[in-house]
C-alpha cells in the first residue's frame, strides 16, 4: 500500500462516521489517481461505510413555523453529503423550504481552509456550514471569520446552554460509549467504567480505541484512576494512559475505524468494546445480542455556523433557528442515530427510538460532555505518549 492510501485511511479512521463517508466518496472518485479501480477504492474503505439510514419511519410533521423565521430568497448551505445530507434534506432543507419560503441550496464538503479563504477574498460560495465546534473556535482565533449566533431567532427555552455558542450552536450530538455481548454476563451485567475494568467479574477480550490515528479511551482511563465525572478535564495524561495499561494484556484489538469495535462484537470476537453509538445502534438492529452502557461515556457533536459577511446570512440565522426546532430535530434522530439539541424533540420520538439517542432524557444526564478545546491543545502531547505506550 502506497503512503497517499495509507495516509488517507488513517485520515478515515479519526473522523466520525458522517465525516469519514464524505471522505471515503471523494477517494473513491479521484481512484484513479491512486492508482486503483474504483472498485477497489470501495473494497478497500468498506469499513468507513456509514449505517444506514431507518426505512419506513414515519416523520413527525411540522404545520407551521414562527413568522419570524419567514422570508425570500435562498440560503446556501454546505454539509458532509451522502445519508447525513440526505437525512437533513429530509428532516431539514425540505420543510424549511416549504414553511420559510426560502429556498434551500445545496453543497457538501465542509473545509474549513476554503471557509477561510473565502472569507478573506470575500467570495463566499455558501452562508452557513456543518463543522466541528473545536475547527470554527481555532478559526475565530485567528480573526473575524464567522457571524455571532442570532438565538432572539431560537426556541432557547429548550435548548440547553451547554449547545448555544457565540459563534456557532451545536448539532448531531453522538456519543462514545462502551459496549457488551449480553451473552457473556447472564447474571450481572456490566454498567459502570469500573466494570469495563474488572476482568475477575467480566471476563473476556476487550477492544479499546487508539490504533491508526485515534486518540486513546484518555477519559475512561482517567475516571476508572479516580478522576470525578466533573472533574476529568484537564486529563492526567500519564495516570490515565497507565490506567488503561492495566487493560493491555485483556486488549485483542486497539481499534482504529469506527467499523471495527461494533464488528468484533457482532463476531464474538471481544466481549467488550468502545465505540460510537451509531455503530451499535445498527448491529443491535440486525439482531446481534449487545447492549451500551451509558453512565459517564462521552457526549460529542459537531455544529453549524455562519460565514462572516456570508451574502444570504439573515436567511442563514432564521435556517440555524429552524433546524433546531423540536420537529426539526425529532425527524432527523427518527432516519439517523444522532441526537436531538432540543428537550421538546423527545416528546416527539417512541421509546424505542429514544434508547438509542444520546439527548434522551434518560440518558443525557449520565454522559460527560466532551471537551474539544482540551483535546485540541494537547493531541500532540497525548500522541506521543500514546505511541510509547503501544511500543512498550
Amino acid at each position: 500500500m502506497n503512503e497517499r492510501i495509507a495516509r488517507l485511511l488513517e485520515r478515515l479512521a479519526a473522523e466520525p462516521p458522517h465525516v469519514a463517508e464524505f471522505t471515503r466518496r471523494r477517494f473513491i472518485g479521484r481512484a484513479a489517481s491512486f492508482g486503483l479501480t474504483a472498485a477497489a477504492a470501495s473494497a478497500l474503505t468498506q469499513g468507513f461505510a456509514p449505517p444506514a439510514l431507518a426505512q419506513g419511519v414515519t416523520l413527525p410533521e411540522i404545520r407551521s413555523i414562527p413568522e419570524k423565521l419567514k422570508g425570500s430568497g435562498v440560503v446556501r448551505v454546505c454539509s458532509y453529503g451522502g445519508s447525513l445530507q440526505e437525512a437533513q434534506r429530509r428532516a431539514y432543507f425540505k420543510p424549511f423550504e416549504e414553511l420559510s419560503g426560502i429556498r434551500v441550496v445545496e453543497t457538501e464538503g465542509p473545509d474549513i481552509a476554503k471557509v477561510k479563504a473565502m472569507v478573506d477574498t470575500g467570495n463566499i460560495e455558501y452562508d452557513v456550514t456543518e463543522q466541528e465546534g473545536a475547527s470554527v473556535a481555532a478559526l475565530a482565533a485567528r480573526g473575524d471569520y464567522w457571524e455571532k449566533i442570532n438565538y432572539e431567532l431560537f426556541d432557547t427555552a429548550n435548548i440547553d446552554p451547554v449547545f448555544r455558542k457565540e459563534l456557532f450552536v451545536d448539532m448531531l450530538p453522538y456519543a462514545q460509549i462502551y459496549a457488551y455481548r449480553t451473552d457473556a454476563f447472564k447474571a450481572v451485567k456490566p454498567a459502570t467504567v469500573a466494570d469495563l475494568w474488572d476482568v475477575k467479574k467480566f471476563p473476556g477480550p476487550r477492544a479499546l480505541m487508539g490504533g491508526g490515528s485515534l486518540s486513546p479511551d484518555l477519559e475512561l482511563g482517567a475516571l476508572a484512576a479516580g478522576a470525578a465525572r466533573d472533574k476529568v478535564y484537564p486529563i492526567d495524561i500519564d495516570k490515565a494512559i497507565a490506567k488503561l495499561g492495566e487493560l493491555k494484556p485483556h486488549v485483542v484489538k486497539w481499534w482504529g475505524a469506527g467499523a471495527q469495535p461494533a464488528q468484533l462484537l457482532n463476531d464474538d470476537e471481544v466481549v467488550m468494546a468502545t465505540a460510537w453509538n451509531g455503530r451499535i445502534a445498527t448491529i443491535q438492529a440486525s439482531g446481534a445480542p449487545v447492549e451500551i452502557v451509558w453512565q459517564d461515556q462521552l457526549l460529542r457533536n459537531d455544529c453549524w455556523a455562519i460565514l462572516k459577511g456570508a451574502p444570504n446570512r439573515e436567511n442563514a440565522q432564521k435556517f440555524a433557528a429552524f433546524i433546531t426546532l423540536a420537529a426539526p430535530q425529532a425527524r432527523l434522530s427518527s432516519l439517523i442515530t444522532y441526537g436531538f439539541v432540543n428537550n421538546k424533540a423527545a416528546e416527539l420520538l417512541p421509546p424505542d427510538r429514544l434508547k438509542l439517542l444520546p439527548t434522551a432524557p434518560d440518558i443525557k444526564g449520565k454522559l460527560i460532555n466532551y471537551d474539544s478545546a482540551w483535546w485540541a491543545a494537547n493531541l500532540d502531547a497525548v500522541k506521543t505518549k500514546w505511541n510509547r505506550f503501544l511500543l512498550g
